[in-house]
């Protein structure tokens, strides 16, 4: 019986079990890299629920030799000498991937390299639970995979769809371990490319995204030749094969039952470029057919393929020349295994492979139009699959069909015609010099009104009753509701005469009618389909009226007013033989003789309509929107008023006045137009000439560098108060050297002080501010080249009324004053020299710091290793 251990240790052991210790892991295994490829190792320790990141150490040993420092996460002294030219230029890092993880990245894997990695991490608890580090072992082999095309350069093969072609890759490895080679086709075409086929290191076969049909049906292969070749088979070409093709080699090892891939490399194998097939369809471009006849129309089909393809006609019809608008009918097709598809009166047959015939019986006027001849090309696949390699579509066949047009005229009649309101009207509408033998035609009728107008606008016909086909009334919105009371009567008495009875008629009745017949042709289907209309002159139903009288008066309450006063004008009107009159009126204005800013301009201000609806018409000034007012004050008396008036407010002004006659309900007819005399508003003053000018002392700046311009206003005549006048001022630039272009404002200020800058598309800022009275400055900081041109300011002057209301004066302009921008040399080149000057510095000093660490680092004969002191942190208990 063996010996029962101490009672410490169990109970030692057991605490040690039931504690969840800490456990630093790295990769399980040999880990396989060969000379120039990265190596990446990571390491994490499991069971760590701290917030903070966990520090983590690597060493590495060679074989045989002991640890020596590599990298640290957390002390930067902690790497050997040897190690740390490696880590400055970033061969070697380290990568953190969580707060428990991180990767040892060691890039161009040398033979140095191979030895045992060691990843731990500095231990920070009381008691140690758990190992805190783990090794790895890393084997580095030599570069022996060497993969090749078949010929080089890459060749370019020149196909056309459904021709075969192959690829050749050599690929072959000399590696003293046992080691698999994987095997990747990819094509790229442009940015994009795609996987065609690839072999695993497992020996499977993998097809790409769309091809993976193409593979099972054999149409493409990838096998191997001898030893080292790899062949890629594609027994028929599509469209989608053209670019160019490379081979993607890759080597992987086993250990331990888990596989690595150790090295990839790829190499162009070809450039296949997959010609169009040539195919087209002629048709004949005109032809003309009698109605009631056959149509054969011919498509002759030409292509540079004589392989095993074939055809896919069909024949479409459209009303227009373009095949590609909605409304295009397919008429018949031939489908490529020789099966035709079509209607009985429509036939499609072929004389040869290349000529094919559509035949149309009994044509009529609805196979007039455009016919279109469109062909594919189908080659055979694996399987018994079809792809369509081209596609041609023939240009529009133009067929016009004649027939014989019934001849028939017509003629209406007024049997009744009314001498007053309420009297009846009666029109006949006949079909005569009709032709015999016209079995398949018949007629319908169509009535129109049009109303009478005194201007000189277009009227529109409405529309009082049509008659379709089947002889099926349809009343239009002016005689729907009459006709139902039994006002508006329809008849056919004959089958070549048709009626229209007003039984009362009004003075809205008043007017043009006329009438449209129509002929009706029997189709194949025994429908009718309307082949002719002729239209009858029109007859006008109108009875003596006395003419309509209209008479406007204008007057002015308060003939004399100064400026700033409120100006009224009333307009009386008096109408005869107008009934139950309402009043449009229209308030206008005129620049008064001698006045030569706006000769011969009329302008309307304000109006308002029967309805009383007041509307402003060209009434533009944005600070006197209720400056204006029109009222009516009778019912035959409207009242005009302008307040606040401007001295630019003279003119002659006149009342406009429409009157309006009910018709039907809510409806208006205009029944006369006139103007009234004008009235005048004549400020006689003697105000200030305003004159505005610019002055510039920089006309010639380099760029950077300030503008100044100055816009000088000087008043003659009267002298002002400065309290008493303000400014409205606005500066333009024209940038060219001459005025023919569009002036651009850049900045303006209001008589308020508000100043308003355009948007720029260039750096330079600009201001602008009043200096004096009469005096506004505008600056342009940091000026560009695009700055350069002619400037001027707008001025708008506004003076003080002896009532304490502004005036606005007539708007000046400046002459412009031209500016030039010139570079500066000295200031374009100096930060480029300073720049060098400073970069040569740097480099100079950095070249004598690393001479000076290479000589006091690098010559000496013993390298003293430091060790890092390991420290734990000390118990609670034991303070």
């Amino acid at each position: 019986m063996g010996r029962l251990a101490p009672r410490p240790l169990l109970l030692a052991l057991l605490s040690l079990a039931l504690c969840r210790g800490r456990v630093v892991r790295v990769p399980t295994g040999t880990l396989v890299r060969v000379v120039g490829t990265e190596l990446v190792i990571p390491c994490n320790v499991s069971d760590y629920d701290g917030p903070s990141e966990q520090n983590f150490d690597w060493s590495f040993s060679s074989l045989g030799s002991s640890f020596v420092e590599l990298a640290s996460t957390w002390e930067v002294g902690f790497p050997a000498q040897l190690y740390q030219e490696r880590l400055q230029r970033g061969e070697i890092l380290l990568r953190r991937t969580a707060n428990d993880a991180v990767e040892l990245h060691i890039k161009n894997v040398q033979p140095s390299d191979q030895g045992h990695y060691k990843c731990s991490t500095p231990s920070t608890d009381a008691t140690v639970q758990g190992n805190y580090e783990d090794t790895v072992q890393v084997k580095v082999l030599a570069d022996s995979l060497h993969v090749g095309p078949s010929a080089r350069p890459p060749p370019s093969l020149s196909l056309r769809e459904g021709e075969p072609f192959e690829l050749r890759c050599t690929a072959a490895s000399a590696s003293p371990l046992h080691t698999h080679l994987a095997l990747l086709w990819e094509l790229h075409r442009g940015p994009a490319q795609r996987n065609v086929l690839a072999l695993t290191h497992e020996g499977r076969f993998h097809p790409g995204l769309g091809y993976e049909q193409r593979y099972h049906s054999g149409d493409v292969r990838l096998d191997t030749v001898g030893s080292d070749a790899y062949r890629l088979s594609v027994s028929r070409a599509l469209s989608a094969d053209q670019g160019s093709y490379r081979c993607i080699v890759s080597e992987w090892i086993a250990e331990q039952g888990n596989w690595q891939e150790i090295q990839e490399k790829a190499v162009e194998v070809a450039t296949v470029v997959i010609q169009p097939t040539v195919l087209r369809a002629a048709v004949p471009k005109n032809v003309s057919v009698a109605e009631g006849k056959e149509l054969d129309l011919t498509c002759n089909i030409t292509t540079d393929r004589a392989d095993d393809v074939r055809p896919e006609v069909t024949w479409s019809f459209s009303r227009t020349p373009d095949s590609t608008l909605p409304g295009s009918r397919v008429l018949a097709r031939l489908d490529r295994d020789s099966l035709v598809h079509s209607s009985p009166h429509i036939a499609l047959s072929h004389v040869d492979a290349r000529s094919y015939h559509l035949l149309v019986r009994d044509v009529s006027k609805e196979n007039s139009g455009y016919y279109f001849c469109h062909v594919s090309l189908w080659a055979p696949g694996h399987n018994r699959s079809w792809h369509k390699v081209a596609e041609a579509v023939s240009s529009p066949a133009g067929v016009g069909v004649t027939w014989l047009e019934p001849d028939y005229q017509v003629y209406l009649n007024a049997s009744k015609v009314p001498g007053f309101a309420d009297d009846p009207t009666e029109l006949a509408c006949r079909v005569v010099d009709t032709k015999s033998g016209e079995a398949n035609v018949r007629f319908t009728v169509s009535w129109y009104y049009r109303m009478n107008r005194r201007s000189d606008d277009v009227v529109t016909s409405e529309l009082l009753a049509v008659m379709d086909g089947d002889w099926t009334l349809k009343y239009g919105e002016r005689s729907k509701q009459r006709a139902q009371d039994g006002d508006f009567i329809f008849s056919k008495e004959h089958t070549d005469t048709f009626n229209f009875r007003i039984q009362r008629t009004t003075e809205e009745d008043r007017g043009n009618y006329y009438c449209v017949v129509s002929a009706w042709t029997k189709q194949r289907n025994n429908s009718w389909v309307k082949s002719k209309d002729v239209f009858s002159k029109p007859i006008n139903i109108f009875w003596a009226l006395e003419d309509s009288v209209l008479v406007v008066k204008a007057r002015q309450p308060k003939p004399f007013f100064a400026a700033g006063n409120t100006f009224e004008m009333t307009c009386k009107v008096s109408s005869k033989n107008i009934k139950s009159p309402r009043y449009s009126v229209l308030i206008t204005a005129e620049k008064p003789v001698g006045d030569l800013s706006s000769p011969n301009e009329t302008k309307y201000i304000i109006s308002l309509d029967q309805d009383s609806v007041v509307k402003l018409e060209n009434w533009t000034d944005a600070s006197r929107v209720d400056g204006v007012v029109l009222e009516k004050v009778q019912e035959d008396e409207f009242r005009y008023r302008m307040y606040q008036t401007q001295v630019s407010d003279a003119g002659l002004y006149r009342c406009m006045v429409t009157a309006w006659s009910p018709v039907r309900g809510s409806l208006w007819r205009e029944a006369a137009t006139s103007l009234s005399n004008p009235i005048e508003i004549d400020f006689q003053t003697s105000g200030p000439i305003f004159n505005a000018s610019v002055h510039s002392d920089t006309p010639s700046v380099i760029r950077g560098d300030l503008i100044k311009l100055f816009c000088i206003i000087t008043v003659e005549g009267a002298a002002l108060d400065p309290d008493d006048m303000a400014f409205d001022v606005s500066w333009f630039a024209v940038h060219s050297f001459g005025l023919d272009k569009a002036p651009v404002l850049l900045s303006s200020l209001d008589r308020k002080g508000i100043v308003t800058t355009s948007r720029r598309d260039w750096k330079s800022d600009l201001s602008l501010e009043r200096v004096s009275v009469l005096e506004f400055l505008l600056q342009v900081h940091g000026s560009e080249d695009q700055d350069f041109g002619n400037y001027y300011c707008s001025v708008t002057p506004w003076v003080k009324s002896p009532t304490g209301s502004w005036q606005k004066e007539t708007e000046i302009h400046s002459k412009p004053v031209f500016i030039t921008v010139k570079m500066d040399v000295l200031n374009a080149f100096k930060y480029p020299l300073l720049i060098g000057v400073g970069l040569s510095t740097v480099i100079g000093l950095l070249s004598c710091l690393i001479g000076y660490c290479s000589s006091h680092w690098c010559c000496k004969k013993e390298v003293q290793e430091t060790r890092r002191e390991r420290r734990r942190l000390m118990s609670m208990e034991m303070d």
